[in-house]
């Protein structure tokens, strides 16, 4: 991203959100107002508690809903497993998967991309950059094999029978590695996604115009260049986007970053990149080398995905209201319906190393294609 970039954007107001059929949830926000971490910790679980209750009690689900596979990518254990890692692999790696979401509001049938990735802009992202051509003439083999291609979002799109004029929102829950021009268009052009606007939370897009060194490492330079105003909207809080699906401020991995909170028929997914695996939310369950080990020494009860580090206190929390408003998963209860944007996977290539349980692809319910 461009450190010297200044754009004239505003939050939308409340006036707009109502318009587009969207209301915010500002208790979940205000939980984590106290001074003290330990109180912060115990209001935003039981924010969390309530507002888990009230999407089951009150809400419908989605009407359609599904996780495809687009890259596989390496990733330093050290960020991923963060200090409770004793593997001899210095990478992990991680999958990246795009969330497709369709929901009731009261302005029609809304279709929701979360996490689309721009596989070929992305790794112009310094950290992979360098990677991926440090073997030199070797890398496009080397890359192959690191960083293998599931799908694209064009063929994720199509698989789903969803045509890219249907696509009214994309979101992530953060905008690192993220290049999001050729879906909205920048300098005039429109886009993949001629209809598309981009939520995202206010934080994050500033964070984005004035970067710290560390930061850097893992932003696109210029991914939000030259994108038009009228195809963004700022949040600067938790929403509620429709029946069954909500973005919840979650800061801490970056300032801004959210998490999606999706009602399906396994009950709330909650996605973000908080945590890596399914052993990030549930540490003394897990089986990778030294994971369960270190949340028994340090009473911790989430493992951070720390590549920044921006701010680990409100990551924390905001890993512990994740899993508190996603609750255990029916398929294994011993574990939570946190389903990471980037999955810790095994990979032949990595040998030794796996989640010690994972969801795998998702689907529910039935794509609309006319609306």
């Amino acid at each position: 991203m461009n450190s010297k970039l200044t754009l004239p954007f505003q939050v939308a107001s409340q006036e707009k959100l109502a318009e587009l059929g969207i209301s915010k949830i500002d208790y979940l926000d205000q939980s984590r107002l106290h001074s003290l971490p330990a109180m912060r910790l115990e209001q935003a679980k039981k924010a969390a508690l309530a507002f888990r209750e009230k999407m089951l009690t009150d809400d419908q689900h989605v009407v359609f809903y599904r996780s495809i596979d687009l890259i596989r990518a390496p990733y330093p254990t050290k960020y991923g497993l963060l200090n409770a890692n004793k593997s001899l692999s210095p990478f992990i790696h991680i999958l990246n998967r795009l969330f497709v979401i369709q929901y009731k509001t009261s302005a029609g049938i809304k279709t929701l991309l979360f996490s689309p990735s721009d596989i070929d802009a992305n790794v112009e992202t310094p950290f992979y950059k360098r990677l991926t051509t440090m073997a030199g003439p070797l890398s496009p083999l080397v890359n192959a094999f690191l960083a293998p291609i599931e799908n694209r979002v064009e063929d994720a799109l199509k698989l789903c029978g969803i045509a890219p004029e249907d696509v009214d929102y994309i979101s992530y829950d953060h905008l690192h590695t993220q290049d999001i021009r050729k879906w909205l268009g920048a300098e005039g052009a429109k886009g993949y996604f001629p209809n598309a606007k981009l939520l995202v939370m206010k934080k994050e897009w500033d964070s984005t115009t004035g970067l710290l060194p560390q930061q850097q490492e893992w932003y696109c330079p210029d991914g939000i260049q030259g994108v038009a105003n009228d195809r963004v909207i700022l949040l600067d809080g938790s929403v509620k986007l429709g029946q069954g699906i909500a973005l919840v401020h979650t800061p801490g991995h970056t300032e801004g970053n959210h998490s999606l909170v999706a009602y399906t028929d396994e009950g709330l997914l909650v996605s973000s990149e908080n945590g890596i695996s399914s052993d990030s939310y549930s540490p003394l369950e897990s089986k990778i080398p030294g994971v369960r080990e270190y949340a028994k020494e340090t009473g911790m009860e989430v493992i951070l995905n720390g590549n920044t580090l921006e701010n680990s206190i409100d990551q924390y929390i905001s890993m512990v209201m994740e899993k508190t408003i996603a609750g255990p998963s029916k398929r294994n209860p011993a574990f939570y319906n946190c389903v990471p944007s980037s999955d810790l996977t095994h990979y032949w290539g990595f040998p030794g190393l796996r989640p010690t349980f994972s969801f795998g692809p998702l689907s529910f319910g039935e794509a609309v294609t006319e609306k």
